[in-house]
């Protein structure tokens, strides 16, 4: 018998089309997928262990998704929940939950996985060469785990379907691959593993592989042979084109995807026009190999100042970079006569907005803008010593000229005060995996009733 699961949006606090999903739960899925967050954000949200969104957007669509489920009579699963997934934002979705439940008068078994790892667990296994690199290789000792604010273990299918077998209404992922909230279903019930794990992959954001990306809602149906794609938007459709490419998003290889316990190769893959709307895939295949879950963790990386500046003088415009250099160079020699600071003691960026922001030295582009902005950011060890460096700045953004023999210059700053904290700063630093035996050897799960019916 086919598994048919709804996805809603890529995200919960992303959005979807409420029209879309009242349409999915009327094809009578067997279960609701959402992903709640991932490592695309940067490395502050696993750093603090808060949520990128807010508690009001997420609590918006978690009651429209929880309504949806008592329609469907389903389990509603989310991963990763709270951008980060975190024991934190873990908790922090529990909350919310509650409170719905409360307001809905829902009477709920809910399931929470949790994924921290303390850094003592994580030492002991690094000493018993269970912790591997993933390439690019970083460096790794033992004071690396606990310089770490968060570490977290991204939880597979396997996990997922143990929390399900609990008989939850609702489950609430702490860090999860993409992937695997989608494909555990499927899975235990012996649809076919490749396409559980390739359809899982197309569907993770949702209407994505669609006409209409924004609508959010997707309904995939699983069997023993493939799996079928359909946009729940009206007017929307699926082509295999759309389908296909979405191996590409976020993936080094386009055919090979790793998971816990195997990778996926879809090299032999064929999609298919179905209808009008959906599309079809068979052929994927899922190959087994030690389990292994990878690890992520942040650190605090200092506390940034920046400050912005707008030059608006074509002359300046088009020596902006060289202008920037000159700055650097006569504010470095200030910091280090003013501060009694080293190099090594701050970080300091020239940002040309309108010309490298992005990309700053990889940048190939030439452009012809009328005016560039210029953020500068300064990062040290305490938040008071990047204040001061971005002080010390300030004369030298507001009237230093290219050549010494110009007039005075005069630059505008679009804010007063010119400077502003950014506060505490994350990296990430861990790019590693972690050997288990046992699926669930470094995860939790506690289940709770709530009863407000």
């Amino acid at each position: 018998m086919p598994t048919r699961v709804l996805i809603p949006a890529g995200a919960l606090g992303l959005g979807f089309d409420e029209a879309a999903l009242w349409r999915g739960v009327k094809t009578q899925p067997d279960i609701i997928c959402i992903d709640g967050g991932s490592t695309d954000s940067g490395p502050h949200y696993l750093g603090t262990g808060t949520s990128k969104y807010t508690k009001a957007a997420t609590k918006a669509e978690w009651r429209l998704l929880m309504q949806a489920r008592a329609a469907a009579g389903v389990p509603l699963v989310v991963g990763t929940a709270g951008t980060c997934g975190t024991d934190s934002t873990v908790d922090w979705m529990y909350r919310i939950t509650c409170d719905l439940a409360r307001e809905l008068g829902q009477n709920l078994t809910i399931a929470r996985l949790y994924s921290n790892q303390s850094s003592t667990a994580l030492k002991t296994a690094y000493a018993a060469g269970r912790i591997a690199p993933l390439w690019p290789e970083q460096p790794l000792d033992e004071d690396l785990f606990d310089s770490c604010t968060n570490i977290v273990a991204l939880a597979g299918a396997e996990q997922i379907d143990i929390a399900l077998q609990t008989g939850a209404d609702i489950v609430i992922a702490g860090r999860t691959t993409d992937t695997a909230t989608i494909a555990a279903l499927p899975l235990r019930r012996g649809d076919h593993a490749g396409a559980a794990w390739h359809g899982a992959k197309i569907g993770e954001c949702g209407a994505l592989c669609s006409t209409n990306p924004v609508s959010g809602v997707i309904v995939i149906e699983f069997d023993t042979q493939g799996f079928t794609v359909r946009p729940m938007a009206e007017g929307a459709r699926c082509t295999p084109q759309l389908v296909a490419a979405h191996m590409l998003y976020e993936n080094a290889d386009p055919n090979i995807l790793h998971e816990p316990g195997g990778y996926l190769d879809v090299g032999n893959a064929r999609y298919r026009q179905a209808d009008e709307t959906s599309v079809t895939v068979t052929g994927a295949e899922w190959h087994p190999a030690r389990y292994t879950v990878k690890l992520e963790g942040a650190r605090l990386a200092g506390y940034q100042s920046c400050t912005l500046v707008l030059l608006r003088d074509p002359h300046y415009v088009k020596n902006a970079a060289t202008w920037c250099a000159r700055i650097e160079s006569r504010l470095r020699d200030e910091i280090r006569g003013r501060m009694g600071l080293s190099p090594d003691d701050y970080v300091l960026e020239f940002r040309r907005i309108g010309q490298n922001a992005t990309l700053g030295d990889l940048e190939t582009a030439r452009s012809s803008a009328s005016e560039v902005g210029i953020l500068m950011v300064a990062t040290a060890a305490d938040q008071a010593v990047a204040r001061e460096i971005a002080k010390l700045a300030n004369p030298y953004l507001l009237h230093f000229p290219l050549r010494a023999d110009e007039p005075q210059v005069t630059f505008a700053f679009p804010f007063s005060p010119a400077e502003w904290d950014r506060g505490a700063v994350y990296e990430f630093c861990l790019h590693h995996v972690l050997g288990l035996e046992d699926p669930m050897q470094v995860f939790d799960l506690r289940v709770d009733e709530v009863a407000h019916g």
